[in-house]
């Protein structure tokens, strides 16, 4: 029987009653699986991601995710709030009333697991974009979470640099045992992932393998 970290059903979500952005959506992740959620600028992609996040309340239907959970944004500029790495991630833990020896540990394992050790002490203006949003899903990694939902993280990147964390995120989600759900409207990122969803018109009208998705959209041919 299939575990799902990842369980929304029936949403519906719109910012007035004759407006609605997601109507009778519905998606499940398994446990430990790597998805992406792909459609369209206006499909309702990141309306969806903001409701499982709780950062919106939706009007209609379920959302039951495995906790706790990190949230990755377009922008990580929005969600770095610390002068240095090292302080970054540990000001996550700050709830969790860990001792110093504690949190360090968990730093370091956090940026070890993203391969970034050795910026511990590096300021955060001195990063890369690529190498913020590895900080960012570090963050999610320190704080022991479960599922991780990116929303589009390779957009302001560079095409080497997205590749690098489409695959880092891949090799985390294995190594880790992570749940993990991508949002992007890059196609060549299929390629990496378990699963995917397509959006359109705020509900889901195809899932499964990544390969069917690419021959419903017509980039690749039925083998």
């Amino acid at each position: 029987m299939t575990n799902f970290a990842i369980k929304v059903k029936d949403l519906s979500f719109g910012w007035d009653k004759n407006s609605f952005v997601l109507q009778s959506c519905s998606l499940e992740v398994p446990e430990g699986e790597f998805w992406m959620l792909l459609g369209t600028n206006g499909s309702g992609k990141s309306t969806l991601l903001r409701l499982m996040t709780r950062l919106l309340t939706p009007q209609v239907g379920t959302i039951a995710m495995s906790s706790p959970v990190g949230f990755v944004f377009q922008n990580p500029d929005l969600q770095l709030v610390m002068p240095t790495v090292g302080a970054d991630i540990a000001f996550g833990l700050v709830s969790e009333g860990l001792s110093p020896i504690e949190v360090r540990k968990r730093v370091q394992k956090a940026l070890s697991a993203v391969n970034l050790l050795e910026l511990e002490r590096r300021p955060i203006y001195a990063l890369s974009g690529g190498q913020k949003q590895r900080i960012a899903i570090a963050g999610a990694i320190a704080r022991h979470c479960r599922v991780l939902l990116l929303d589009e993280p390779t957009a302001l990147l560079d095409v080497n640099t997205q590749l690098e964390l489409v695959i880092q995120v891949q090799q985390l989600v294995k190594s880790q045992g992570i749940t993990a759900l991508w949002v992007t409207h890059r196609l060549e990122e299929l390629n990496y992932c378990d699963g995917a969803f397509l959006l359109e018109n705020g509900k889901v009208i195809e899932k499964g393998d990544p390969r069917h998705l690419k021959v419903r959209l017509g980039l690749e041919t039925s083998p």
